[in-house]
């Protein structure tokens, strides 16, 4: 009898609290569940923890509970409004856009500041159906963790399938070295082996040691970045 006084209590809470949530979320506004900022993602966080413990322990407070996700819905309108009306603020509360790849090199050392691998931007750069790293010219990690890329000229407007004018595809780009190691089945499938590897990083006098991603085309034309390029190139700034 007690388990079922338990359960009618568990149910009642599911019931008065879900509409609570929703009207809090849609007084939040659309900005909370779409980009999520880090703030904002807080307050996601905090809510389903408060509410999964009031559903889930029929001996916590049923009043404390919905005060506590009003305050919560209150506080996150607060924080974003003051976000908009200061930028200080706002800049402060939420992370900057990192630029890690600019004019054909990766910015390796703008990838280990926000620990994003090298694997999730190239999954990110698929996501976006760009298989070819010589395609691109900027790529920023934004303030939501997303990949904006910017296009070369080349790749944008008029295109030569725009003017009907017959190509061969270069097709994916399979990456031959990662951060300094070769991946042989690579070379396999494309036909080539380790040595014509080496002899093309000599040619332009980079050990394979120094490499942090290396990419052949269909064509297997090699594309390499290296870990710290000779030259830096000054990054555009990118802010909010």
């Amino acid at each position: 009898m007690e388990l079922f006084s338990e359960s009618l209590i568990v149910i009642g809470r599911v019931c008065s609290i879900l509409p609570l949530l929703l009207v809090v979320t849609l007084f939040m506004g659309k900005r909370s569940i779409g980009e999520l900022p880090v703030f904002d993602f807080m307050v996601i966080i905090t809510l389903g923890s408060v509410a999964g413990a009031d559903i889930a322990e029929p001996n916590v407070h049923h009043i404390p509970i919905a005060v506590a996700i009003v305050t919560l819905g209150v506080l996150q309108r607060i924080v974003s409004q003051w976000s908009v009306v200061s930028r200080r603020f706002g800049k402060m509360v939420t992370f900057e856009p990192t630029v890690v790849y600019y004019n054909g090199e990766f910015l390796v050392d703008q990838l280990k500041k926000i620990r994003y691998s090298l694997d999730n931007v190239l999954q990110m750069l698929r996501e976006k159906d760009i298989f070819d790293l010589a395609e691109i010219d900027m790529a920023i990690i934004e303030a939501n963790g997303r990949l904006t890329v910017l296009k070369k000229s080349a790749q944008q407007t008029v295109t030569r399938q725009d003017l009907q004018i017959k190509t061969a595809s270069t097709g994916i780009s399979l990456p031959v070295i990662i951060e300094g190691k070769i991946c042989a089945e690579v070379l396999t499938y494309r036909e080539r082996d380790e040595n014509w590897l080496l002899q093309e990083l000599n040619k332009n006098g980079v050990a394979v040691e120094q490499v942090f991603l290396a990419t052949l085309n269909r064509q297997n034309d090699l594309l390499f970045f290296e870990q710290h390029p000779k030259h830096q190139r000054q990054v555009p700034p990118v802010h909010h």
